[in-house]
């Protein structure tokens, strides 16, 4: 143990013998509860718990729509502390880490010192720390190298903000660390502010995300400054009842009605209990009006504050057949038919398309995931830029680098003379598709990681970096989870890439699979100038087929039958050999259904166990249940 562990140890002990120490307040009493309520040793030492695989895609799958609201906030803070030495951290309200960004250069250590993903910082294990003590107290506070409880963190500092909910409640804790900084704690005064400021925006993003179709009250202290960057943001239904607030908000209306917001509560306050002004006044500051004549008038302090009201979006006629279902983009429709799974994917699609944020799509081979990828390349403001896909498992692991992110002129044996661009320079402003991506080589992965996070490349042989903006998509058929077990994959950049994580069905568990070969016949009979149509006894073969190459071996499949037919009409001789003898999709069905029900008795029907088990959402296997239907009446007691 070294002299320092144990001066810091020394002095933990005094603080607890006699209650007090020189320590700032909030650091004294978090101590204090290590001791008392929490029970921990000051002379024991413990190393960062970092929780299991399984356990932290739990936390994370909790908090999914929260993590794609803020990705864009996290990563632009970390582009303006990463060259200081700071990584990132963002807990869920239980301060598990939950994202993570860092130069990869540091993973060891910072793994070693807790800076990672999967990090539990609660204080009652981790003792006073930014995250833990932050979430005890509710507020942003700095935790500086020996205000750390355990003496093996007393070489980092900490700096963590809280991010509320709109309704009142810690969503996460926002935390920026350095495992080396200047000894006065003064040096993370400007880390506070920043820290404290981005938390503020990625509650106003929440807030403006979850209550799009309300009343917006963006108000301020000053005039200038009520439209550009307002401090309180509420949310007003049409009623005037306030339903959603960031931090900064909830606490004005804490002071002002002596009561905690409770959003989720019957009894939320009227904004006409808070201003003097009902939601009816509302039009009278909308953005139109100059700002001097925005103010509104605290009922109880009797200050006032500048405001801008954003009214709700008009509402939209709903279709005749008042269906409310989100009108999905033509490029993005036109891939499935009446199929509720495919139907939810590309509904779930259309929603990303204006994100920057990783994408991850997976599927057995054949399902069509670049088919996807492109569709939404071509409705996204990327559009008019180029697509580039990428075949990882194609590439030879000794090129692969120098095909990803080029190289400069005689960078190594055979490179060539006049460098090269590379496929990520390549697809700059647009989309890079990386298929099969679990066959990255691990060198290759470290290297992405770096363009994913930084923004910037360095080719092969280079030794200046250059800009790139890029939104990177991927897919793969493999286990990614699996592959990290095995130390193949990178945990960081699977993280990284599965921002959101689209599941394609394969095609024997399409419900619209007559709507498919309907469209690709269509297509057939426009290029051969004709009208192409299948037998009944075809079409019924085509039917029991598995189709273990999926949409590809169908389009093969299609385009065969085309040529095989002498009229108009495909016949069962027609199509080719091995679905006139392959194995019959009813049986692979049945098949498919009993191990389902196998699983599920096995685990006494804990729908969310099971499909954590198979790596699936549990709605994939509720649809399942039905489909299939299957019932828990033969289930042992």
């Amino acid at each position: 143990m070294s002299q320092g562990h144990s001066a810091h140890i020394d002095e933990l002990v005094r603080a607890a013998a006699q209650g007090s120490s020189q320590r700032d307040s909030v650091i004294h009493e978090s101590w204090m509860r290590c001791v008392v309520d929490h029970k921990l040793d000051p002379c024991v030492q413990r190393e960062a718990h970092i929780v299991s695989q399984s356990r932290l895609r739990e936390h994370r799958d909790a908090v999914d729509e929260f993590l794609h609201t803020v990705r864009f906030g996290v990563e632009t803070l970390y582009r303006q502390v990463s060259g200081l030495g700071y990584v990132l951290l963002l807990t869920d309200a239980n301060g598990v880490t939950v994202d993570y960004i860092g130069d990869p250069t540091f993973d060891n250590n910072c793994r070693r010192a807790g800076l990672f993903l999967g990090a539990d910082w609660n204080e009652t294990h981790a003792g006073t720390c930014a995250v833990g003590t932050c979430l005890m107290t509710g507020e942003a506070l700095t935790v500086h190298q020996t205000d750390h409880f355990d003496a093996t963190h007393i070489s980092l500092t900490c700096t963590a903000a809280p991010i509320y909910d709109p309704y009142g409640n810690i969503a996460a804790v926002l935390d920026i660390s350095a495992l080396r900084s200047p000894e006065p704690k003064e040096s993370q005064y400007l880390a506070n502010l920043l820290v404290t400021s981005f938390a503020n925006k990625i509650e106003t993003a929440t807030l403006l995300n979850r209550f799009r179709n309300e009343w917006i009250l963006r108000l301020s202290c000053s005039p200038e400054f009520a439209d550009v960057d307002p401090e309180i943001v509420i949310a007003v239904d049409g009623s005037g009842r306030i339903v959603g607030v960031n931090n900064r908000a909830r606490k004005l209306l804490q002071r002002e009605l002596s009561t905690k917001f409770d959003g989720k509560s019957g009894a939320t306050p009227n904004i006409a209990d808070v201003f003097e002004c009902s939601v009816d006044e509302f039009p009278n500051y909308i953005h139109s009006r100059p700002h001097e004549q925005r103010g509104l008038r605290l009922h109880m302090s009797g200050r006032s504050l500048f405001g801008q009201a954003v009214p709700p979006p008009p509402k939209k006629k709903s279709a005749s057949d008042g269906s409310r279902e989100r009108v999905l983009p033509s490029q993005l429709a036109s891939i499935a038919g009446e199929d509720e799974t495919m139907r939810n994917v590309l509904s779930r699609a259309a929603k990303l398309v204006n994100t920057q944020m990783g994408l991850l799509i997976h599927g057995e081979t054949g399902t069509g995931k670049e088919h996807l990828t492109k569709a939404l390349h071509s409705v996204s403001p990327r559009a008019s830029k180029p697509f580039i896909p990428v075949n990882c498992a194609a590439l030879p692991e000794g090129l692969i680098e120098s095909e990803l992110f080029g190289h400069e002129a005689g960078a190594f044996t055979g490179a060539k003379s006049k460098g090269k661009r590379g496929l990520v320079l390549e697809a700059n402003g647009g989309t890079l598709f990386l298929d099969e991506i679990g066959d990255m080589p691990l060198t290759s992965q470290t290297r992405l990681l770096r363009v994913l996070s930084e923004r910037e490349l360095t080719p092969v042989g280079a030794t200046r970096s250059i800009p790139v903006d890029v939104r990177v998509i991927a897919a793969t058929h493999r286990d990614l989870v699996g592959l990290i077990k095995e130390g193949k994959f990178r945990e960081d950049l699977y993280f990284r890439l599965n921002g959101a994580v689209l599941t394609l069905p394969p095609l024997r568990e399409r419900l619209d699979f007559d709507w498919l070969v309907e469209k690709i016949l269509s297509e057939r009979s426009r290029k051969r100038d004709k009208c192409l149509s299948l037998s009944s006894a075809a079409f019924a073969k085509m039917r029991q087929y598995d189709w273990p190459g999926n949409f590809r071996e169908l389009i093969n499949t299609l385009d065969y039958a085309c040529a095989m037919a002498e009229g108009n009409v495909i016949q069962l001789e027609d199509l080719p050999e091995q679905l006139l003898n392959g194995k019959g999709r009813a049986q692979k069905i049945s098949d498919v259904a009993d191990d389902l029900l196998a699983d599920l008795r096995r685990h006494r029907w804990n729908v969310s166990l099971v499909a954590r088990l198979r790596g699936v959402d549990r709605t994939t296997i509720h649809r399942q249940i039905r489909r299939y239907g299957l019932t828990a009446r033969k289930t042992p007691s």
